[in-house]
């Protein structure tokens, strides 16, 4: 197996030098990148190095556009690992170059070689970055552009990084909450269509033999009835469920649909105060994040409100927004819209007041990402029972409808 030459930065940033085995170059940064080392340079002992293969890897990233999706914990990855470069003294480009050739994501790849195609042209980090908005909103470009007016490149990313690492936590936690209930519904929708096309045709055979077309119940002439329905029309069934999701993936869409879907989940008992304190947390983080790292306070509240989805927080942030500009304080707007409780802009007007608005934000956004962790327990907690229950009341209904009849049978048998 080939040796390869190394030169390579730790995650204390001191620089190493060693060699390695592997079958080529790209398989020698993986090992070293196992290893906790992020390669500056690798050379086949003897050979060219990597930095003079880069036209063959630039080819085969470009080719590979139709790779892998660039998933948020890649990017999170990418902005740790160029903050760590860049912390440890390494120029811009060069830390491109060195994520360029560690990134096994092709797609993320041919992006990043583009990026560093536009600052070896002369243009901004940032600029280079607003070329692909799918990939860096807004929030990411703006922090660049202000660490890079400031000439803290290194200290944004790393404040970047870690507002994404946060966001990234906290939506893992309300996806995990969300797996229980999304299961249960399923194995209670597999259950009810079983017992619909399985078994109640089989007692509807046994009603017809033992009762002689006397009069059912009306549970079970309504079970009987569904029951047929879904046996004789199954592509009509299977296309009004089909119709079911997708109607109400539109209406969700349209402005009335999408406002009543907020307001519901800002409300719901107990699920409202969850996502309550998930878009109070992500307002402040991106809030102070911004802030902190230079970003003027109304271009901040503007990419704040473009990073909210409940409409309820953009319409606050929107008219907060416009009383900043005509010369209001933060808190006194904010204090103004129910969304956000008294705490918060509490805790807003003391930052105002001692000029560590950023850092208050950010203290607000750590203590209700505590409050999520509760809040997500306590619903699991709830879920369980109540999914049990549901389950219970479907296939309840369904079992006494069909034994109703076998009452009367048993009736007609004794009598």
């Amino acid at each position: 197996m080939p040796k390869f030459k190394y030169t390579a930065i730790d995650q204390n940033g001191k620089q190493k030098s060693g060699s390695i085995d592997a079958s080529n170059q790209d398989d020698a940064s993986a090992k070293l990148s196992g290893m906790g080392l992020m390669p500056t340079q690798i050379a086949e002992a003897g050979g060219s190095s990597k930095a003079s293969s880069k036209k063959a890897v630039k080819g085969k990233a470009k080719k590979g556009g139709f790779g892998k999706v660039i998933k948020p914990e890649d990017l999170t990855t990418f902005t740790r690992q160029l903050a760590t470069l860049l912390q440890a003294g390494l120029p811009l480009l060069r830390a491109i170059e060195v994520m360029i050739r560690q990134e096994r994501n092709l797609r993320f790849k041919a992006v990043l070689e583009q990026i560093a195609d536009q600052v070896k042209s002369g243009n901004s980090f940032s600029d280079g970055l607003a070329q692909h908005p799918k990939t860096f909103d807004r929030l990411f470009v703006n922090m660049v552009r202000a660490g890079e007016a400031g000439g803290v490149l290194d200290v944004v990313l790393s404040r970047l990084a870690g507002f994404m690492e946060k966001a990234l936590k906290t939506k893992k936690k309300v996806k995990s909450a969300m797996v229980y209930p999304i299961v249960v519904v399923g194995v209670a929708v597999s259950i009810v269509a079983l017992l619909m096309v399985v078994v109640v045709p089989k007692f509807q055979t046994i009603f017809d033999d033992m009762l002689e077309g006397a009069a059912l119940p009306g549970p079970t002439q309504l079970v009987i009835g569904i029951s047929n329905f879904m046996r004789d029309n199954i592509l009509v069934t299977v296309g009004l469920v089909v119709a079911l999701v997708f109607g109400v993936k539109f209406a969700l869409k349209t402005g009335p649909g999408a406002k009543l879907f907020n307001w519901c989940s800002i409300n719901l008992p107990k699920v409202g105060d969850l996502v309550r304190k998930v878009n109070i947390a992500r307002i402040t983080r991106t809030f102070g994040t911004l802030l902190s790292s230079g970003v003027p306070i109304l271009q901040s509240l503007t990419i704040t409100k473009d990073i909210t989805s409940n409409a309820f927080y953009m319409n606050a942030i929107s008219r907060i927004h416009d009383s900043v500009r005509d010369g209001e304080s933060l808190a006194a707007p904010m204090e103004r819209e129910s969304v956000f409780p008294n705490m918060v802009t509490s805790m807003v007007d003391v930052g105002e007041e001692t000029g560590e608005l950023a850092e208050m934000l950010n203290r607000i956004a750590d203590n209700y990402d505590e409050d999520v962790d509760n809040a997500v327990a306590g619903i699991t907690s709830i879920i369980e029972p109540v999914m049990i229950v549901f389950l219970a009341v479907v296939v309840g209904f369904i079992v006494i409808a069909l034994f109703l009849p076998i009452v009367e049978i048993i009736k007609q048998l004794t009598g």
